[in-house]
Order: C-alpha cells, then structure tokens, then sequence
C-alpha cells in the first residue's frame, strides 16, 4: 500500500505534518515503539508509531529521525496524547532527513491503525502471491519449470512470511530449505499426514511436533486423467506428496486458504513431470523383467541391459551389478478393488532413493515394474575394480535390515490397519545369467518378510542359508499344532504359577545349553535353572539336553 492512502481513511485519525512528496512510499509494515533505538527490530517499508516517551530533550529527534532513516522506515506517526502536540524539533528534524511524518490524534488508538495496515498489506502480499502463482503454474503447465517447488516455496517466504516444506509419502525432502527441518520431524509430519489421509479427512491437516503447529496441505498427483475422483483412497495415499507449512491454518481466513490450495496444483505439475520422466526406467525394468521371466536367453537379456546401464548409471563405462528387489502390498478383506501393483511400485520407488537424498529426484537410478500383485525394482550397482575383484570384495548394494529403517514409522501409517508390505531383496549378481536366480531370491526372501509380525517387513538373501527360509512354507495349521503341542503345557504352566518357564526356555538356548551363562543372564542360581528345566523336561517329554529336542523348541519358539 502507499503512504497516501493513510490519510484517505478518517477512522484513522491520521494529520500530515510534512512530507507531502513522499507520499507515494509503499508501506510494508507497521511498528510501535518508544524506545531510543528502535533500529534492531525494523526490516525497511515500516510505518513507526511513537507515543514519544524516548523524548527527554529537542536534540533526542534528530538521534532518534537519524536512526529511522537509515534503518530505511517509510514514515514515522507521533502520537499527540503524550505531550498535547508533536514537538517542532521533530517536525524539523523529518523535513530535514525526507521522513514523512504524521500526528496521531489523541482520540485514535495506535491498535487501530496497526489492525489496518496489516489488513491491507497482507491482502496485497496475497493477491501478488496469487498472481505470481497463477503465472508459474501456466509456465509450468505449457513448459519446462520456472524453478521447481523450490521457488513457490521461496514466493511463500518473501511475500508471506511462510517457512514450508514439500515431503514425500515417507518424510523424504522433496524442496524447502535442508537444514530448517529436521529428519525425525519430517518423518513425523508424513505419518500425520498418512494417519490424518486414511481417516478421509479433507486437508489441511492440523499437526503439532515438539510444539511447533504445522498445517499439511495434500499434494495430488493430478496426471491421472483417466482415474475417477472417488478413487479408493488407498491408491494414491502411499504415493502423494505433501506441503508442510509451519503455521495453524485453522486460524487463516479462506483467500489465504484456496491460495495455499492453488499452490499445492502448481507443486502437483512438477510431481507429474517427474512422474511422467519415470516412464523411461519402468519400461526398461518391463522389458527385462519379460526376458527374465520367459527364460529367454541370456545374450538377449544382456542386451537389454546394455541398454539400460547408461540410462540408470551414466557416465560409468564397465558394465554394473544388480540387485532385484521384489514388494508386495496386502490389504484387508474390502480391498479387493484396490489395484495393489501400481500402489507397490510407487512405494518401492520412493523406499529406494536415499533418505537423505533432497532436491531433483534421486530415483532415476532405479527401474521398477511391476506385474499382478508385486512391484520388482532392478538397482544398478557401479562394478568393483578388477584389482577389488581379485582381492575378494563384492559390488556394496541394500541391506535389507536398514533398508527400511527411515521409512517403517510414515508406512505404518498409512497402511493402517488393513494394509501389509512386505520386501524382499536378492544378492547383487555381475551378469544376465544371475538375473532369473535373483528375482527368484528376492521373492523368496519377500516371503519370508511376510511370515513376520509387522505392518511393513523385509528380509534379505543373507536369512535364505538358514533353517528361517522353511517356515514361511509351513502351512499355518501345522505351524499351529506343533507350536501348541510343546509350548502350550509350558504358558499354562506358567500362568498358573508364575514359574517363567518360557523365558527360561529362551534363555537356555540362547546359551546355547550352557548351564552357567544362562544362570549368570537369569541372575538364578544354578540348581533353580536345573530345576526349571527338568519342569520344562517334564512336562513336554522331551529331553533338553538331546540336540533334536533343541532344535524343535527352538523352531517352536521362532514360530509363535
């Protein structure tokens, strides 16, 4: 707003003591202060009101103008309650340093006039904004991108004092400034966000970490044309991105409220664009999971992944390793309808780019397809050196054990209650022969995944060399009654008594039967341990003491 229209309001009781000519300064806040030193709280544009207590003396005005002026203020307002009538010392002083300056009357309260200046300078900070990004999203939408998120993030900083931040489905930090938002407070808000979306509350989402208030606002993925509105939530809350704003938007009124929603469509073109540049790697992974999968043969496999090496890993000459990993998503009884394949390749891209990885999306180094029920990622890992080879090192690549370390808490969420995903993750293997071995590794070890307790599990092709890769092929009523027939007698045991066999029973195998470590890990004596398994002994028949009665308790215990 300019300086002029001040004094086109009556109800501010505002009077022009000079200044006349400056009148056309924009005005971009407002101030009140007595103090002699305002200068550390002003930011430049500011409309100063001074009830005039700094004055003690005629030659305080000009310290007190000076100190304005340079902290480049737009005008200075002086209230008359205080002394009657603005000093003539202050007068001059502002016609000599250009500051307009204007007399407040008695009757108007400084309130009042604050209360109108902020209106009227948020209202045209909004409806620039508005414009500016009613302007981005027709560049965005007819070409390439003006800067990304990145830069309506930078408009919602300067033209509204906004600190926000676009995530991912897993907290993952798609743009915003890095160091502003920690990772355990990003993961919390995408778990918000995924537990407030399953729900079917309409956004935003009201979401208080460490006592900050933050307001998330959905980001959809808009380049679905031929999905219907009313699609079943499950498809794309795994998948969406999200505005977290650092503000209670409970409290905006409705302009603020469709303006941040407008923001979020702009952001949404850039979460197609980069939706649209994953075609490329999906059909690659397509091409050669078809291979693969019809056995064709293995000079022709190879030559398919020639040509997706430069691709997911340019600028590397040797030829890398891969690793498949295979997921699955599961939901309850009513989701039947729910295209499960689509949601498990969505995911598995997001769960494969590094965590910490911000800015342009890291994922382009990864090819996932997905067939029926599951989604298959083909991760390219740079070959080692011949000299590493010959030393004995192996290409590094996931771990299944902390692939989802960063991402099981936001999953979680948004899986619910009917929702599962299980993974599984194959060895790294140097050519296309190894490529039908590792696909069938990775689904065995997502089988495994899928025998534990969890709503989001994974196992890796290290737990396929132990006794841990049968159960999943137990059937369930035979992993029942063999669970049953020798732990049950212990737990009522224990019940009815308190006698903590089954702990002690877990311990001594632990201990591998050694009667003094398990003692010493108990903190009981030696003959109460001896008594406690000859109670277990006793009451199952078997004897802890043979190397096939070990192994069945030790499977049982595995198994419940």
């Amino acid at each position: 707003m300019r300086l002029r229209a001040l004094l086109e309001n009556d109800a501010l009781g505002l009077r022009l003591l000079g200044g006349e000519s400056e009148l056309d300064r924009g005005l971009r806040g407002v101030m009140t202060t007595d103090l002699r030193d305002p200068s550390r709280y002003l930011s430049g544009g500011e409309l100063v009101l001074t009830g005039l207590a700094w004055r003690r003396s005629p030659e305080d005005s000009e310290s007190f103008v000076r100190i304005l002026v340079a902290a480049q203020v737009s005008a200075l307002a002086a209230g008359e309650a205080e002394l009657g009538a603005v000093p003539e010392d202050l007068v001059a002083a502002c016609a000599r340093h250009r500051l307009p300056l204007f007399a407040v009357n008695e009757s108007v309260a400084f309130a009042t006039i604050t209360e109108y200046v902020v209106r009227q300078v948020s209202g045209e900070r909004a409806g620039d904004l508005a414009a500016v990004v009613d302007r981005h999203r027709r560049l965005m939408t007819s070409g390439p991108a003006g800067g990304g998120p990145d830069a309506v993030l930078d408009l919602l900083g300067s033209d509204l004092d906004l600190r926000a931040w676009v995530l991912s489905p897993t907290g993952r930090l798609i743009a915003g400034a890095s160091g502003s938002l920690p990772s355990a407070t990003r993961t919390a808000l995408a778990g918000e966000h995924l537990a407030a979306t399953r729900t079917g509350r309409r956004g935003p989402h009201r979401a208080v970490v460490d006592g900050t208030v933050y307001s998330l606002f959905p980001v959809q993925n808009t380049g679905r044309a031929a999905e219907p509105v009313s699609r079943d939530v499950r498809e794309s809350v795994l998948s969406d991105w999200l505005l977290a704003v650092e503000a209670d938007a409970g409290e905006w009124p409705a302009e603020r409220l469709d303006l941040l929603q407008g923001v979020t469509q702009l952001i949404a073109v850039e979460r197609d664009r980069r939706e649209a540049a994953r075609t490329v790697r999906r059909r690659l992974a397509q091409e050669v999971l078809e291979l693969v999968q019809t056995a064709a043969a293995p000079a022709e496999i190879a030559a398919r992944l020639r040509v997706a090496a430069p691709v997911l890993l340019p600028g590397f000459g040797a030829a890398p390793h891969w690793q498949v990993v295979v997921a699955r998503v599961d939901w309850g009884p009513d989701g039947t309808g729910v295209e499960a394949g689509p949601v498990a390749q969505s995911l598995l891209e997001e769960i494969l780019v590094d965590p910490s990885a911000a800015g342009p999306d890291s994922s382009d180094r990864i090819a996932v397809a997905h067939a029926a029920d599951e989604a298959i990622a083909l991760v390219p890992l740079p070959a080692v050196p011949p000299s590493d080879a010959a030393a004995g090192s192996t290409a590094g690549g996931l771990h299944a054990d902390v692939l989802l370390d960063a991402v099981r808490e936001p999953l979680s969420a948004g899986l619910a209650d009917d929702g599962r995903l299980t993974i599984g993750v194959s060895a790294a293997v140097s050519s296309a022969e190894g490529l039908r071995g590792a696909l069938e590794e990775a689904r065995h070890s997502r089988r495994v995944a899928a025998a534990r307790p969890g709503r989001v599990c994974a196992a890796g092709h290290h737990e396929l060399a132990s006794h841990v890769l049968l159960l999943p092929f137990v059937p369930d009523d035979v992993r029942r009654a063999f669970t049953a027939r020798l732990l049950d007698p212990l737990r009522e045991y224990d019940r009815r008594h308190r006698a903590e066999l089954i702990p002690t029973l877990e311990a001594f195998l632990e201990a591998d039967g050694s009667w003094t470590r398990c003692a010493q890990r108990l903190h009981l004596h030696v003959n109460t341990l001896r008594y406690r398994v000859g109670r277990i002994e006793q009451l199952t028949g078997r004897d802890l003491s043979r190397l096939e009665d070990k192994l069945d308790f030790f499977l049982a215990l595995r198994m419940s």
